[in-house]
């Protein structure tokens, strides 16, 4: 069966909400190309029927854009679209952990988390993903309460779960995120509190993590915050380098903060609960 493959150019801060966005509009998968670069591309696979012109408008307009970036359109045979996907998503090694889609066979021990792209971001493909991957398996020693907010595809929780963590608590404002955590844990035989934010229960947590953007971070950092308990671990992501201060800024009332890692630009604020 033919495929419509729309591709389009954004910065590379703009390509991760872009693709959840044309995900959400109604495409099939979304692949980065080149995403470690300043301009990543963006490919997203459309049914050969689909409006590319309506859908491509539709995340633009989700994303707070004021115009629709310019695409490109092709027609692609299943054959060659299944052949270039798998070609990118190779494995992930983090420590402990192996990150893999289902068609890559793991090492015989560590801790495997399996996830095919194509449903909510997050295939540890990106560098603000990667981050907090290497956060949790220098954190992670067993039996941590985990809440991962802004879970996304759930592969921080359930990389916290295969490393061993206790309850597990996740959580997206997107539902459509929250059925994909829940079928990628499913898939990956571990167990996760999911739902959206104002269903979250009350309780702290050991460690919190949050992958999202600068902004919505400062905005949320009061309400995070009072999620982390005394002298618990918090992790903040989706931020640029030159954002760092900022975030950090808005947590330092209640965090004793260091000296994040930095990834292609990217960087992690991370702090411990006064």
């Amino acid at each position: 069966m033919p495929w419509l493959a729309v591709r389009l150019e954004l910065d590379a801060a703009l390509a991760e909400a872009f693709s959840e966005a044309l995900l959400e509009a109604g495409a099939q998968s979304v692949s980065l190309e080149q995403p470690t670069a300043p301009r990543v591309g963006l490919e997203a696979l459309l049914s050969v029927d689909a409006d590319h012109a309506a859908l491509v408008a539709a995340a633009a307009a989700r994303c707070g854009f004021s115009t629709t970036p310019s695409y490109d359109v092709a027609t692609i045979k299943d054959e060659d679209w299944v052949r270039r996907s798998q070609a990118q998503f190779a494995p992930l090694q983090i420590g402990r952990l192996w990150i893999g889609p289902s068609w890559h066979q793991p090492p015989p021990r560590g801790a495997v988390v399996r996830l095919d792209p194509g449903m909510a971001f997050g295939t540890g493909s990106h560098p603000t993903t990667r981050l907090v991957l290497r956060f949790l398996e220098q954190l992670v020693a067993g039996g941590e309460r985990v809440l991962d907010y802004g879970c996304g595809s759930g592969i921080l929780a359930i990389a916290a779960a295969k490393l061993g963590a206790g309850r597990i608590g996740a959580t997206d404002i997107d539902s459509g995120a929250l059925e994909t955590a829940a079928a990628n844990a499913l898939a990956n035989g571990v167990a996760l509190d999911l739902c959206a934010p104002q269903d979250l229960g009350p309780g702290s947590y050991d460690i919190v993590v949050a992958n999202i953007l600068a902004q919505p971070l400062i905005v949320l950092a009061p309400l995070l915050a009072a999620r982390v308990a005394a002298r618990g671990r918090i992790a903040l992501s989706g931020i640029l380098q030159s954002q760092a201060a900022e975030v950090a800024g808005a947590y330092a009332p209640w965090f004793d903060l260091g000296a994040g890692a930095l990834e292609e630009g990217w960087a992690l604020v991370e702090g411990t609960r006064r």
